[in-house]
C-alpha cells in the first residue's frame, strides 16, 4: 500500500516536470540544435526560453488577486 501511495505521489510530480519540458519544447529554439558556438549563450537561450514559458503560464492561468484599496469606500 505504500509502494502505490509513493508511486502516485511521485507520478504527480513527473507529469508536472513533463508538461514544463514540452511548454519549453514548443520553442523551436530550445528543441532544434543550437549552432552558436558563443561560450554561455546557450544557458542564456535556456534561460530566457523558460522565462518566456512562465509568462505564458502565468497569463493562461491568472491567479486571482484582491485589490485592497477598491474595497476601501
Amino acid at each position: 500500500m505504500l509502494d502505490k501511495a509513493l508511486n502516485r505521489l511521485l507520478s504527480g510530480v513527473r507529469i508536472v516536470v513533463e508538461h514544463a519540458i514540452a511548454g519549453l519544447k514548443r520553442r523551436r529554439i530550445v528543441k532544434d540544435e543550437f549552432r552558436n558556438t558563443k561560450a554561455g549563450f546557450i544557458d542564456l537561450v535556456m534561460e530566457v526560453a523558460c522565462a518566456l514559458h512562465n509568462l505564458r503560464m502565468d497569463f493562461r492561468h491568472p491567479v486571482p488577486t484582491l485589490d485592497i484599496l477598491a474595497l476601501d469606500g
